[in-house]
């Protein structure tokens, strides 16, 4: 059964950078989109290096170190040289507090 654990007040998570978080031993981060908040592995699969302090532009995280982007909604990589999709974790707001499903 997944579980939601609570992540974070939502006004913690900025419009131009992610909020990053260990929860329940996945390393995450989570970011504002226009249509809500997504989360995804803190990970970037070019070179296995968080992608905490990543730029976020139009819904995709931008690796800091060798700017591979990634979907955050669908964690596809959408340029080189990541060709590696991030693993991504469903998002729910409850008042102002962030969920997310943490898979069993």
């Amino acid at each position: 059964m997944r579980e939601w654990v609570d992540l974070c007040d939502a006004a913690d998570v900025g419009d131009t950078e992610p909020f990053a978080a260990e929860v329940e031993g996945f390393a995450l981060v989570v970011a504002r989109c226009a249509d809500g908040f997504y989360a995804v592995e803190d990970r970037c699969t070019h070179d296995g290096e968080p992608l905490a302090g990543a730029e976020i532009d139009a819904c995709e995280i931008v690796c800091p170190r060798h700017g591979a982007r990634f979907c955050l909604k669908t964690g596809a990589a959408l340029t080189p040289p990541a060709y590696e999709p991030v693993r991504t974790f469903k998002v729910r707001t409850e008042g102002s507090r962030l969920l997310v499903e943490i898979p069993d």
